[in-house]
């Protein structure tokens, strides 16, 4: 088996321009490694419309560090004429007739779609467990989660299937898995990725992000998707920028405020430690600060996100189009019997409880209540981030957890108690591998600077990845 997949795109491109390799020489060498997989990384794989457009691409212009790069996405981003689940029986025949805005821009790169990669049932979990496809398996050690909801294109990524995956963030779900499985996750600014085409989970938290094997990568790929959309409502008017244009800077003088937080396991302060004494000797001025709101996090996420969730769910009514029970004698069971057959209990929980929330007075007394602490939580962000170039802090409290370990839900939302907040403020953040511990299981470091300085965030997390590593804690 060749092995130009574990090249960096760089040299990747180099190649194709010198005609050393051709596209299907890529493609080819992906699915030889998915298919010897057994990570259950997939839903769908394209492998007859890769082959062809690999074979369309040879004779033409090597245009872009992107061209002809094989891709994975999460499967809850729409393709047209390719199956998109969201992994639920609810859409399991489901061919989109259209593009998302995403797919339409990295096909303009022409970058060639592998396949639909697994995730949490329509992003709903913190495991990769939910999905009706089965769960998906971490590849740094098969009996543990690879975190979700994008567990598939975490997976994928840090198997080495590919460098390149586009998942989704609604509470964590990019930088969570990012983190247990050792790749760079970015959950970009709100607004900063077109919306249009993604199934909403949670519509004011949602964001498509990049996955990759390395921080340079990320950058090329986030300019590749992000720009304005006049078909979402809330797409910033934001010009598309190069996010590698601060890769090698210094960050002497620059100011990082330390999120200090002591309810994370000793293997992953050790790493944040070992991290805050490599910035320090970089010329960087570290302070750790209290964040008043991160006891609030889970609270406001379970209702905002439910609420909403309940809310973009209801189209799934068994009549338009996805699942449709049989043996009906009304409407009222088509309704029920469709919805209570096709969803996970997981998706059937969130639902019910969202449903909840909406309900008369609880939508003033809960949900209104939640988005004014929301308010006040992106506020405190905003005032540390007039003061500090960066916040850093630990992604995850530990790292990837046994399969079927954690059954209780509430601790599954306690997961992302450290993720959860950029979801509610709109910031950016990025999931750095800073160190393995004595398992080999990965440690994560979250990076967050303010609204659409995402280069800024590629600038520390690529010296980080360049000089410190991620070797052994």
């Amino acid at each position: 088996m060749t092995n130009y997949l574990d090249l960096d795109v760089s040299k990747i491109n180099e190649l194709l321009k010198t005609k050393k390799i051709k596209p299907i020489d890529l493609v080819e060498e992906a699915f030889l490694r998915i298919e010897k997989s057994d990570l259950n990384a997939y839903i769908s794989l394209n492998k007859e419309e890769a082959l062809k457009e690999a074979k369309e691409l040879e004779n033409k212009e090597v245009d872009n560090l992107l061209f002809a790069i094989p891709i994975a996405i999460k499967d809850n981003i729409l393709t047209k004429d390719l199956r998109t689940t969201a992994a639920s029986k609810m859409l399991d025949n489901f061919i989109p007739v259209i593009d998302a805005k995403v797919i339409e821009k990295i096909k303009a790169k022409k970058m060639i779609i592998i396949g639909k990669t697994n995730m949490d049932e329509f992003a709903m979990g913190s495991t990769g467990a939910t999905s009706y496809y089965g769960e998906t398996k971490n590849p740094h050690d098969k009996t543990r989660v690879p975190g979700g909801s994008s567990s598939g294109s975490a997976a994928t990524v840090a198997a080495g299937d590919l460098r390149f995956a586009l998942g989704s963030d609604t509470g964590g779900s990019i930088r969570q898995p990012a983190s247990f499985c050792g790749i760079i996750g970015m959950k970009p600014t709100y607004g900063r990725v077109s919306r249009n085409g993604l199934i909403a989970f949670a519509s004011s938290l949602d964001q498509i992000g990049p996955m990759t094997k390395t921080v340079y990568e990320n950058a090329l790929l986030l300019e590749a998707i992000s720009g304005y959309d006049e078909n979402d409502l809330t797409s910033s008017s934001k010009e598309t920028e190069d996010f590698t244009r601060e890769i090698g800077q210094e960050i002497k003088g620059k100011k990082i405020a330390l999120i200090n937080f002591d309810k994370v396991e000793e293997k992953v302060k050790k790493a944040i430690e070992r991290t805050v004494n490599f910035l320090e000797k970089e010329g960087a001025k570290v302070e750790k600060i209290k964040n008043d709101y991160l006891d609030s996090a889970v609270n406001l996420y379970q209702i905002i996100g439910m609420a909403e969730a309940s809310s973009n769910l209801a189209r799934f009514d068994g009549i338009r189009y996805g699942y449709r029970s049989e043996d009906l004698e009304n409407l009222d069971d088509l309704y029920k019997k469709s919805r209570s057959e096709a969803f996970g209990e997981e998706v059937k929980r969130r639902i019910m409880i969202g449903s909840y929330l909406l309900s008369g007075e609880n939508t003033k007394n809960l949900y209104h209540k939640a988005m004014v602490i929301r308010n006040e939580m992106k506020k405190a962000y905003e005032k540390v981030l007039a003061e500090y170039d960066y916040i850093i802090g630990p992604i995850t409290t530990g790292t990837a957890y046994k399969l079927n370990e954690k059954t209780d839900p509430l601790r599954a939302f306690n997961d992302d108690v450290l993720a959860i907040p950029l979801n509610m403020t709109g910031l950016p953040g990025l999931s750095l591998p800073i160190g393995k511990d004595e398992e080999g299981l990965a440690i994560g470091l979250e990076i967050i600077a303010n609204y659409f300085e995402e280069a800024k965030i590629y600038s520390l997390a690529a010296l980080i990845e360049e000089k410190l590593g991620d070797q052994n804690v």
